[in-house]
């Protein structure tokens, strides 16, 4: 059973063991190297009638880190790129919501990476929402966003020999959501 977008209109909280927050960055100039975080948080009120009223807010456990790599892993969570013990958290926060169509939100909002806030825009595509066997509401979205991570204080790098870096960049951030409506 589903329900109409105006029905929609609550507290949610998301669900982490159905919900990625992801990245994809540039490797050596040649690949991609793939990750998520597996430690987050995160809820929103959404306003299926006037989607402007809508915010949200997620915290990141930097230190959640997973490339598949765990040398690679470590590296991130130290002051070449994350600095995990410093700044345990990623947050981002709602600034504005714009309906762009009936399916499609521009979420605008403050991302923190290491003590640096920049506003970013992310565009999300609503994928539909479901009562589950346990008897909650669910709604998913999915989107992603390319933010350069030089300007977040994520600098270092390494010349490759033929020309180049080591490291991209320009990191895409990806979220597959599924949040339960609360109460």
């Amino acid at each position: 059973m589903t329900v109409s977008i105006p029905e929609l209109t609550g507290d949610y909280v998301l669900d982490p063991t159905h919900t990625r927050i992801g990245f994809v960055a540039r490797h050596a100039m040649v690949t991609k190297v793939r990750g998520a975080f597996h430690q987050f948080e995160g809820t929103a009120h959404l306003d299926g009638v006037d989607p402007s009223k809508s915010t949200g807010r997620v915290v990141i456990k930097t230190e959640s880190i997973d490339t598949g790599v765990e040398q690679r892993d470590q590296h991130l969570r130290t002051n070449d790129f994350l600095d995990a013990p410093n700044f345990p958290d990623i947050t981002f926060r709602t600034t504005s919501v714009e309906a762009k169509s009936d399916t499609e939100y521009r979420v605008t909002g403050d991302l923190t990476i290491k003590d640096t806030t920049k506003p970013v825009s992310i565009d999300f595509e609503y994928t539909g929402n479901a009562v589950d066997p346990y008897g909650n509401l669910r709604v998913g979205l999915e989107g992603s966003v390319t933010i350069s991570r030089k300007e977040f204080g994520v600098t270092w790098n390494a010349a490759l020999e033929g020309g180049g870096v080591l490291v991209g960049d320009k990191v895409v951030l990806e979220f597959d959501i599924s949040a339960i409506k609360q109460g």
